[in-house]
């Protein structure tokens, strides 16, 4: 390993920040989605039988999204110890604090952003933050081993998790729900009321154990961490390519040819994602390690866009998705009148809501969604900027937990 002598401990990397911030504004795009499209009502937008390319790639390209970020998660933990020389001790402590503090807001904070009620009648999602929050918690323990260990385990989770696909949560019978956590998605009740889990730890913690041990390479000498970037990244990819072509292991849907080329495209990207499959992380990360080694070429100022979203990721995380509800209340009365707010003060149908109190034809079209998209990103960016200066500015403990 060769270290960078002109990377300081307390030094940003842009092309990281920038990274995040690139798929943090597709997912706002995502997000719009769900509160916005008629269709997000109706069906999933990578079901082949109902869905359009355009459809289908506004909802494909936000893949990238889970699995970029908890890889920086990871690596993010690797440069966070690395600053000012911390222990594995601290960085543990940190860990599992910031990992619970996740899960309070999923089930406090973010409930209220998804249904602007706390009412208990409605389904508890369980989510973005609570799948990091649980993540960080095991990585708390994880940081432990020898960075060559915990690499080789990543590794080995995300390769083989999949042949536990056959393993259904019912064998386990009143403890099902563990494995509801762990593996394989669903619903399961809890203290009286009912729990949906999408994101499952196994696969979700190998990718951010991956990210820490991919941290060290960002303290790399320059142009030896972009050479592995793009070998990396091009390695990855290939091996997508090559898996998913196979169709023999790698993903419980396989792909085949359909009506036309373009739809048989659509079958081979169409990767599962709950759990996330090896098809669909060597899908994922692949490109974005090349995207990475790009965006490592790139002189990014620290107004930049994608620069401000990647360093307050918490922040814009929260802020957006209050923001697009907010929007989607605003719109609906706009349309209905004052009846827009005996139904979007509920979870919407996309969200696990009650479809039957919804007007029909409930939403709008997909350009909408885009046009909608643009304004959550302009409008947050000057919001997002401003925080970015004042972490920039202040050390105060606090701020590490937003």
């Amino acid at each position: 390993m060769v270290v960078d002598s002109s990377a300081r401990p307390n030094e940003r990397l842009s092309s990281f920040d920038a990274l995040r911030g690139s798929v943090m504004i597709l997912m706002a795009l995502d997000h719009v989605r769900d509160f916005f499209h008629s269709a997000a009502v109706t069906f999933s937008p990578t079901d082949l039988t109902r869905t359009s390319a355009i459809l289908f790639f506004t909802r494909w390209i936000t893949h990238f999204c889970l699995p970029v970020f908890m890889f920086a998660a990871g690596a993010g933990a690797f440069l966070w110890r690395r600053h000012a020389n911390r222990g594995k001790r601290e960085l543990s402590t940190f860990l599992w604090t910031r990992g619970l503090w996740f899960i309070a807001l999923e089930l406090t904070i973010m409930r209220l952003a998804y249904n602007f009620s706390f009412s208990l009648r409605f389904l508890f999602l369980l989510l973005i933050l609570w799948i990091f929050g649980i993540c960080m918690l095991g990585m708390a323990a994880l940081i432990y081993l020898p960075m060559r260990w915990l690499l080789t385990l990543s590794v080995a989770l995300i390769l083989f998790h999949n042949s536990l696909d056959g393993i259904p949560a019912s064998k386990f019978g009143s403890v099902a729900w563990i494995w509801n956590v762990l593996h394989q998605p669903g619903v399961f009740p809890f203290a009286g009321e009912m729990v949906l889990v999408t994101y499952t730890f196994i696969p979700w913690v190998a990718v951010m154990g991956a990210g820490f041990c991919f941290g060290e390479v960002l303290t790399w000498e320059v142009s030896a961490r972009r050479r592995l970037m793009l070998r990396t990244g091009v390695a990855l990819t290939i091996a997508f390519l090559l898996i998913r072509a196979l169709n023999l292991y790698g993903d419980p849907a396989p792909w085949s040819f359909q009506k036309s080329p373009v739809f048989s495209v659509l079958s081979f990207l169409n990767c599962t994602k709950y759990p996330p499959s090896l098809d669909f992380l060597l899908m994922t990360l692949g490109p974005a390690l090349l995207v990475l080694a790009y965006l490592d070429r790139c002189a990014l100022r620290a107004t930049h866009p994608l620069v401000v979203f990647g360093r307050v990721p918490l922040f814009y995380f929260i802020l957006h998705f209050y923001l697009i509800h907010t929007l989607a209340v605003l719109m609906a009365w706009a349309r209905y009148g004052r009846t827009a707010f005996a139904f979007m003060f509920n979870p919407l149908p996309s969200m696990g809501g009650p479809k039957e109190i919804f007007p029909a034809g409930f939403g709008y079209s997909l350009w909408v969604v885009y046009v909608v998209w643009i304004v959550v990103v302009l409008l947050l960016y000057p919001l997002c900027r401003w925080f970015a200066a004042v972490r920039a500015r202040r050390r105060d403990w606090w701020l590490s937990y937003l």
